[in-house]
């Protein structure tokens, strides 16, 4: 009678940890905590089964204040020195970001068990505290503790962000080698990710096909580094591979492709991809939905695009941007102003990609009036402190005409970045203020420390020329070179040349593209067949305007820099016969349009952001 009295009485108990066991593994956590409390006001207390669920919906929710009072209970439960609470509540501190506590409870602890030596290494790897995690990881070695998969993928997955992370990454993957766990689909999958987050493709390629089981990840992994390389033919090939292997594509492995078809720029690719994930049944997620948004957006393909966009039953402020960046990347910036207005409409908030790609429609326009408008709803919303916005923000002013707010902006920014100065540089040089763009880019080295890359080397070559700094241009060319270890691209032998060419130097800017190591396209020849037009070097200019009809036959504005250049000369003949190859070689001419401007962001100042 005793026995079945006691049944009774621990009968709550038990039903209740079931239900916070079902709770906790189907992952609503927030229910896990309601039953909890409600065993509370019933007057059913936990024990060592209940505290370590209670503890890991805490962690999943973030929820420092439930944790603590978790913690409270389980002292006053007199359950503060069980192994598996103490191991639940390392994981709770850490995840809910006091790592201080994590440490006090591990420290407590009167005996560890391998779980608990991984429960506070995978700690300190979430804040990427490497250091510390290995040398707990020697601690639990010297006390007798072997570590086992789970603690090399926690130490592996956060050795990422530096080169001395990735020889720690390595000796980890040795010594899983010694100790026979490097057959572990999980920690096989870790250290490939380790190696291709470094470039380290054969590395990962040498883990890759010595794993005996290979998983849809391990497939994915490798198919994402080829990708990354630009090896698109590596990628298809290991990917139906994957497929003969009876391994159906995750989301992920599509999307790879999908970028891979990118770089490609093929359509037919494209189109191949699509069908299959038609077939695959994926085409109802959204991460799906905006990457073939964005790459066919990419690929010139408006329509497909906007076929996918309509179709898409939720759109959220993702597929939103991704549209609008299409029409923007196409060269349709008032399409995306529409298309922006549109969003507005439906109530999507846009974020702050969303208004930067806007502010860049707004540039491309040379619309002022537009760009204030999204300027005004940027301060509303309190986003001018983010340097991604004060970046965009910078580049519409200058593109608009209005260096002076572009200034008072780049003032006013207080943590600038290299993008920044770099938006700020390029402002004054298409202004003709060359002067200052040098000043600022001397600055930028001298006050802030910050190393130029190849893209303000570009706007400050851009800048000696619009401003003919020929001596400071041939400066900075050679400067890039010899002290940053930069290797001119086309970009800036272009630049170069239209520097060497506006100063009258035709001979040295034809040497410069014939000697440049880069391969010369329409890009660098056109500037020096505007410079014959300026400086009336017609044999010359006979020569370069040949070369870019057959490279580029479907530009007209090369037609009618050689057509202007006769017309200098008084060749009005040889000016009609140029301009009549327009239509003799079916050439589109490029129309001409207006620009009216109105109210597009009704009420924008009604209007908050998520």
């Amino acid at each position: 009678m005793q026995f079945r009295n006691q049944l009774i009485s621990k009968r709550p108990l038990f039903l209740c940890n079931l239900r916070i066991r079902a709770a906790t593994r189907d992952g609503f956590f927030t229910e896990t905590l309601e039953i909890y409390h409600s065993m509370l006001k019933s007057g059913v207390h936990g024990n060592s089964f209940t505290f370590p669920l209670i503890l890991k919906a805490c962690a999943r929710l973030g929820s420092l204040r439930n944790g603590m009072q978790i913690h409270a209970h389980a002292f006053l439960m007199g359950f503060q020195g069980d192994a598996f609470v103490q191991t639940a509540l390392v994981d709770m501190y850490a995840k809910c970001s006091n790592l201080t506590a994590s440490r006090r409870v591990f420290d407590e602890m009167p005996v560890r068990s391998l779980i608990s030596w991984n429960s506070m290494i995978s700690a300190y790897c979430n804040w990427l505290l490497i250091n510390e995690s290995l040398r707990l990881l020697k601690q639990m070695q010297v006390l007798g503790f072997q570590p086992n998969s789970s603690t090399f993928v926690s130490i592996v997955s956060s050795c990422y962000g530096s080169g001395w992370a990735l020889q720690e990454g390595c000796s980890v993957h040795c010594y899983a080698i010694k100790l026979g766990l490097d057959y572990d689909l999980l920690l096989s999958n870790s250290i490939m990710s380790m190696y291709l987050q470094y470039n380290q493709l054969n590395s990962a390629c040498s883990v890759f096909y010595s794993m005996d089981v290979k998983s849809v990840i391990s497939w994915t992994t490798i198919i994402g580094g080829y990708v990354h390389i630009g090896d698109v033919g590596k990628a298809f090939y290991l990917f139906n591979q994957m497929r003969h292997n009876l391994l159906s594509p995750d989301s992920i492995s599509l999307i790879n492709l999908t970028l891979g078809c990118t770089q490609l720029e093929s359509l037919l690719a494209l189109s191949s991809v699509h069908a299959l994930i038609l077939k695959s049944g994926w085409n109802h997620e959204y991460p799906i939905q905006s990457s073939l948004i964005s790459i066919y957006g990419k690929c010139g393909d408006l329509i497909s695009a906007q076929r996918i966009f309509d179709l898409a039953d939720d759109k959220n402020v993702v597929l939103w941007t991704s549209m609008i960046n299409g029409y923007v990347h196409s060269g349709h910036p008032s399409e995306a102003l529409d298309l922006f207005k549109r969003m507005l409409l439906t109530g999507v908030r846009p974020n702050k990609v969303t208004l930067a790609i806007v502010l860049s429609a707004c540039a491309d326009l040379g619309s002022l009036s537009m760009g204030e408008e999204v300027a005004q709803y940027i301060r509303l919303n309190g986003l001018e402190a983010d340097l991604h916005i004060q970046t965009s923000l910078i580049y519409m002013y200058c593109k608009c005409g209005n260096i002076t707010s572009a200034k008072e902006v780049f003032d006013r920014s207080s943590d600038k970045d290299l993008a920044l100065w770099s938006s700020m540089i390029y402002g004054y040089a298409i202004h003709g203020m060359g002067e200052e763009a040098l000043n600022l880019f001397q600055r930028m080295q001298r006050e802030e420390g910050i190393k130029p890359d190849e893209i303000v080397y570009t706007n400050v070559l851009l800048a000696c020329s619009h401003s003919g700094l020929v001596d400071d241009g041939l400066k900075y060319f050679k400067s890039m070179q010899c002290d940053f270890g930069i290797e001119p691209s086309i970009e800036h032998y272009s630049c170069l040349v239209d520097l060497l060419g506006r100063s009258g130097q035709l001979d040295v800017a034809l040497k410069t593209i014939q000697e440049s190591p880069v391969q010369a396209n329409s890009q660098i020849w056109a500037p020096l067949l505007s410079a014959c037009r300026i400086h009336l070097n017609i044999q010359l200019g006979e020569s370069v305007a040949k070369l870019l009809f057959d490279m580029v036959p479907h530009v007209t504005g090369n037609y009618k820099v050689l057509a202007s250049m006769y017309g200098n000369i008084g060749k009005w003949e040889n000016a009609a016969a140029t301009r009549r190859l327009i239509n003799d070689r079916v050439v589109v001419k490029e129309a001409g349009w207006s620009l009216v401007e109105v109210n597009v962001f009704d009420d924008v100042s009604s209007l908050e952001i998520n």
